[in-house]
């Protein structure tokens, strides 16, 4: 049974981060490509800005409008900008747009204060020239928006909040993977024990019976075929366990044949639970799938254990009935017992569940596993009401 990740889940966690790569890549590029387009736009205005500026310093009509240059190019802007002479000067603080001064400043300090602005600016866009006549009279500085600052950056702030929660949520996956895969190493060995158990705890039994009827050969026969049959019970639980994780071979077998050996094993040892428990087997005789036998015998093992254990009273009823339909064998066992509440009926199959103070919750899980993964069918609760009793349902492939 493989118990921890191999090459296929190495691969799929390679697969998710190659993803996770791409997709961080893929967000940036947009972002980045939407940032420049916001800043060639923005770089757009202020060139019609410094035109508009321009065909004011060079024009001789007097009665120009002006109105509209104010109105829609210099007000909206909503983005730092400076204006200043062809050596980098600023000598009226209305020059500057968008930007917090300081009124306290020296006229000193408010020089200082500016060169620095204009390099920061200059550094993240080239200033744009006003020409008179061909001569350079001022410069137009600008930076970026508040708008194009919070894009810039905004997506490695949401890549940041995606890892931290993708790293969360990784070291919570692995600690919830090993504290299943401690309890299902746990549960594997109490199923071992546990297995193992019933037919030895039945042939120490045995051989108590052999030394006090050792004088009287028929009861010994009869008790040599009992001890054969627990000897016989113990190889099939070797041979089951030595079939986890492996691939089983399947027979075509009549389902009848091979429920009636588990259900006459249960019959010669319910007297010693206490229980008065009628096991009924009904159905298609000829019913026929491909099984792998000591698996599905495991299986159907399971279904009547835990029948047998949701029976509170003294006595009950197991039916086992199959059906034959064209593609497809159908095989339900019915119990008597206390049932199963609606919302506990997915948890059943899930490892470790189990409602018995005894229990470790391996039983279904395996049988699940067995039909599923290795024969290809399905099993699930039919259906169930508390105080009437539970179905469970197999499907599998007909020969």
């Amino acid at each position: 049974m493989k118990m921890s990740g191999g090459p296929a889940s190495v691969n799929i966690k390679v697969i998710l981060l190659i993803i996770a790569v791409l997709i961080a890549i893929g967000t940036l590029y947009y972002t980045q490509t939407l940032v420049q387009k916001l800043q060639e736009k923005e770089r757009q205005i202020v060139e019609l800005y410094a035109k508009g500026i321009e065909y004011l310093a060079n024009t001789t009509n007097p009665d120009v409008d002006i109105t509209f240059l104010f109105d829609n190019i210099i007000k909206p802007i909503d983005f730092p900008l400076i204006q200043s002479d062809a050596e980098n000067n600023v000598y009226n603080r209305t020059d500057i747009r968008n930007v917090e001064i300081d009124t306290s400043l020296t006229n000193e300090q408010f020089k200082v204060f500016v060169a620095e602005l204009i390099a920061e600016m200059d550094a993240i866009h080239p200033p744009i020239e006003v020409k008179y006549e061909g001569i350079t009279i001022n410069k137009i500085h600008y930076g970026d928006s508040e708008h194009i600052k919070q894009l810039r950056y905004y997506p490695y702030i949401q890549l940041a909040i995606a890892a931290f929660f993708i790293i969360i949520g990784y070291i919570s996956f692995s600690s919830i993977k090993r504290s299943e895969q401690s309890n299902i190493w746990v549960g594997m060995a109490k199923e071992t024990a546990h297995q193992f158990g019933t037919p030895i705890s039945s042939l120490m039994g045995w051989l108590e019976m052999l030394k006090i009827n050792y004088k009287e050969p028929d009861k010994v026969l009869d008790i040599t075929e009992e001890i054969s049959s627990d000897v016989e019970k113990l190889n099939k639980i070797t041979y089951r366990f030595s079939k986890i994780g492996a691939k089983p071979e399947l027979a075509k077998k009549n389902l009848i044949e091979e429920m009636k050996q588990v259900i006459s094993y249960f019959e010669r040892r319910l007297p010693q639970t206490g229980k008065s428990v009628e096991l009924k087997i009904i159905g298609d005789e000829s019913a026929c799938a491909e099984i792998n036998s000591e698996l599905f015998e495991w299986v159907i093992e399971n279904l009547i254990k835990n029948a047998l254990d949701a029976i509170e009273g003294t006595s009950g009823k197991i039916e086992i009935s199959v059906k034959e339909f064209k593609k497809r064998v159908e095989v339900e066992v019915t119990d008597s017992g206390k049932g199963i509440e609606m919302k506990r009926r997915k948890d059943v199959f899930r490892p470790g569940y189990s409602t018995k103070k005894r229990g470790w919750g391996l039983g279904l899980s395996l049988s699940k596993r067995i039909i599923e993964g290795y024969h290809g069918g399905k099993i699930f609760v039919k259906s169930s009401m508390p105080g009437e009793g539970t179905t469970f349902k197999i499907i599998l492939k007909s020969c």
